[in-house]
């Protein structure tokens, strides 16, 4: 996760995937968008707005591509771009969530799905395999079985080694540079949630929760981040939660590292803000949402400043 950064080690796992891609539509599976050279300590992910659905895949699962597609963070990719364009690397998934899930452990693997048995180093008494949302999900977001039969541990591995690890070491690789170059590295993990309804003020009305910010509780990045970007999105006229009900998956707590000066955060968008959800389209007010978090991000850019650690600290 840290160390020194290797400009080669990056553009290997850029490349991953197209001599041998492990399915033919995924001849380049990983994206780097918005500025590849940083000018900010800010780094972009967004691992579930892939959709390229696999022939492979599509033949296997008995659901249909809408269905699947639930479970897509659609089009955040694109949301974040223009706050990413401030001067930060973005790197994205082309394959969907639904397929491999990138904000999981490496081996959260469910028993249930295969045919034969697991590698020894599998994960598979998580409370997100026990869900269905382990590394190859099980099931859609509400629920429904994805595969027709189960699957081979190998087409796991393959999927695996072939995909994940490549990611990962991409963004390892872009928070060593930020890290390197400015002192301190700050990620921002992109994703959409569906619409939530909770209830709220002495009236215990229910109010649409617009953003939730995740920052596992204070463990994964400094609290003034996080307060920057839920206070500027307040002033904006949102409906900001936190922690509540999504503090931050594997990412988060991955590369969340505050005292080496390498913060993580994730930022949940209710889909009704920027999309038809029924449709899977932008709506009128996507462009709307992106600048609210062009703005809000700059704020947190602002306060990053301050929770630079000393220069002399050690990446380490």
């Amino acid at each position: 996760m840290t160390g020194e950064f290797e400009p080669n080690r990056l553009q290997r796992a850029l490349e991953a995937g197209r001599a041998s891609p492990v399915e033919p539509e995924l001849g380049e599976p990983l994206a780097l968008l918005a500025a590849r050279d940083a000018t900010t300590p800010l780094v972009f992910s967004s691992p579930h707005s892939g959709r390229i659905y696999p022939a492979r895949f599509l033949e296997a699962t008995k659901l249909d591509i809408a269905t699947l597609r639930r479970s897509e963070d659609a089009f955040v990719d694109e949301l974040f771009q223009p706050a990413a364009a401030l001067g930060a690397p973005m790197l994205c998934a082309k394959f969907p969530r639904a397929y491999l899930d990138l904000n999981r452990e490496p081996y959260e693997l469910d028993q249930r799905m295969f045919e034969d048995a697991l590698p020894e180093n599998a994960n598979s008494r998580s409370l997100r395999v026990a869900a269905g949302l382990g590394t190859i999900p099980r099931v859609v977001a509400d629920a429904r079985e994805i595969y027709r039969e189960k699957l081979r541990v190998a087409d796991a591995l393959l999927r695996i080694g072939g995909l994940y690890e490549p990611y990962h070491i991409a963004l390892a690789e872009l928070m060593n540079r930020a890290r390197q170059e400015h002192g301190v590295a700050v990620l921002i993990d992109c994703h959409s949630m569906p619409t939530l309804m909770a209830r709220e003020g002495a009236r215990a009305e229910k109010r649409r929760v617009d953003f939730v910010i995740g920052d596992r509780f204070g463990a994964s990045c400094e609290q003034r981040l996080a307060d920057a970007l839920e206070e500027t999105l307040r002033r904006l006229g949102y409906n900001v939660h936190r922690n509540r009900p999504y503090a931050g998956g594997f990412i988060t707590e991955h590369y969340g590292r505050p005292r080496t000066g390498r913060h993580a955060v994730q930022i949940e968008v209710a889909r009704s803000l920027y999309m038809d959800e029924a449709r899977l389209e932008p709506n009128d007010q996507f462009q709307t949402v992106a600048e609210h978090l062009r703005e809000a991000i700059g704020e947190l850019l602002r306060a990053v400043g301050d929770a630079a650690p000393p220069a002399r600290l050690a990446a380490e």
